[in-house]
């Protein structure tokens, strides 16, 4: 054995620093990382992207319904109108008949129920429908009680009508003025 004299310069030349390839192996998965980060900057950007597009449809698709529901309303009464054209045709008719030499009350007459014929298919092709309760037991949400009259029938019947009523798709437009029985 010989006894040498330890030089510590060369045990540190005897091991090769390693960090050089701890470095390579680093800026392997920095690469890697910064590869996932852009895949994912670009994942968002089309989920942005996407997102922008999703809500100017949402806003072209609220302005579109808002354009329908003001034309709906615009032009909500428009086929009721043209449905009454043809009543005020013949009323216009009736007048000019009444002026005529040959008119006789009861062409007058015959013309003035073909009118009102006309007029009632036409509100009931709209759903409006009289109310005319003779006979019927007495109801407050479609009548409305003028008098009360003793009968010899039950109570709380209409026993006459002074006005029609009206429904429009079973909602009350005008109430039926009523004289309801009651007990002598």
């Amino acid at each position: 054995m010989t006894d040498k004299p330890v030089d510590h310069d060369d045990m540190n030349q005897e091991q090769p620093e390693q960090p050089v390839e701890d470095g390579a192996q680093a800026q392997a998965g920095d690469a890697g990382e910064q590869s996932e980060v852009e895949q994912l900057k670009a994942q968002l950007a089309e989920k942005e992207e996407e997102l922008l597009r999703i809500a100017a449809e949402m806003q072209n698709v609220r302005h579109r319904a808002e354009r329908d529901i003001e034309s709906a309303r615009k032009f909500a009464l428009e086929r009721f109108v043209e449905g009454l054209l043809p009543v005020v045709d013949s009323l216009e008719l009736g007048i000019q008949a009444t002026e005529k030499e040959n008119a006789t009350l009861e062409k007058i007459k015959e013309g003035d129920e073909m009118t009102l014929k006309m007029l009632i298919q036409t509100l009931e092709k709209f759903g409006v429908q009289a109310v005319h309760p003779i006979g019927e037991r007495f109801n407050p949400d479609h009548h409305q009680a003028m008098s009360l009259q003793p009968h010899d029938g039950e109570p709380d019947h209409v026993v006459d009508v002074m006005q029609k009523g009206y429904l429009l798709k079973d909602r009350v437009v005008r109430p039926a003025l009523v004289v309801v029985s009651k007990p002598k």
